[in-house]
């Protein structure tokens, strides 16, 4: 008998082999939609996933087929996640590839950082990789509160904002490539002017600085990275719950818990 994930896998590859031929966007949502049929439960996408795509204020139905429960569990879609999961659960099986987070944290390694900046480093974008890319500073700083030193948690932060400030006498010029992404009259927001001026002055300024300063130039193709030279770094400066993230009732465990089953209907 077939398990959930078998048979959502075999509805996958049946509707990309019925589509062979047809542009690449209609065989993906050919795929997506066959995989969603094939779930016993009925999954129901978050509003903040699907603003801009569709009007969140427009009204949207809310179908219960019959015969099907929503999904209230870890969807069977997804890497199945330990009972207990931890940091590098979550990088293995929920993140996109963490190249960048890598060669960022290699970079600050090699600088001779200590192991509170490299572990900032390799924690800086994790929001953009498997949360909520807008604001993923702020995002990220708040999942990584409870788990790591208040100086960690404050460079993720603040990292944020100080990225749209050229440092050039601490070797932190504006990127080049956020004019190609923004323009030439891109506008910080307000909120950013004011976290960068409280941030300057701040005693972990170079903390948030070395974050920028290892970011922005950790975009190699060809730096070999490995995840091996940063489990030490993680096992000493993280404080991973032995109930596993999202288990824990700390104050960010809720975000662990979207993370692991962001199709839960409630």
């Amino acid at each position: 008998m077939l398990d959930a994930k078998d048979k959502i896998e075999g509805a996958a590859a049946a509707a990309a082999a019925a589509t062979v031929g047809q542009p690449p966007e209609a065989r993906l949502d050919a795929v997506e939609h066959a995989m969603t049929e094939a779930l016993d439960a009925v999954t129901v996408p978050s509003v903040l996933y699907i603003s801009g795509e569709e009007d969140p204020t427009a009204p949207r139905a809310t179908a219960q087929p019959p015969g099907h429960y929503f999904l209230m569990e870890d969807d069977p879609r997804l890497p199945k996640m330990p009972d207990a999961p931890t940091l590098l659960d979550f990088f293995n099986l929920r993140l996109r590839p963490s190249t960048h987070l890598l060669q960022s944290a290699t970079l600050a390694l090699k600088a001779g950082h200590s192991e509170k900046i490299v572990l900032a480093c390799l924690l800086h974008d994790f929001s953009v990789l498997g949360f909520i890319r807008a604001d993923h500073g702020y995002w990220a700083a708040q999942m990584f509160e409870p788990y790591v030193d208040e100086e960690v948690a404050w460079g993720i932060r603040y990292h944020q904002a100080l990225r749209f400030f050229a440092d050039e006498p601490a070797g932190y010029a504006y990127p080049e490539m956020y004019i190609r992404f923004f323009g030439e009259n891109f506008r910080r927001g307000p909120h950013i002017q004011r976290d960068y001026e409280y941030a300057r002055n701040h005693k972990w300024y170079m903390t948030g600085r070395a974050i920028t300063i290892n970011d922005i130039y950790a975009f190699d193709p060809n730096m070999v990275v490995n995840m091996d030279d940063f489990v030490d770094i993680i096992g000493r400066n993280f404080k991973q719950p032995k109930e596993g993230l999202g288990n824990d009732n700390s104050s960010s465990a809720h975000m662990w818990r979207t993370m692991r089953a962001p199709t839960r209907f409630l």
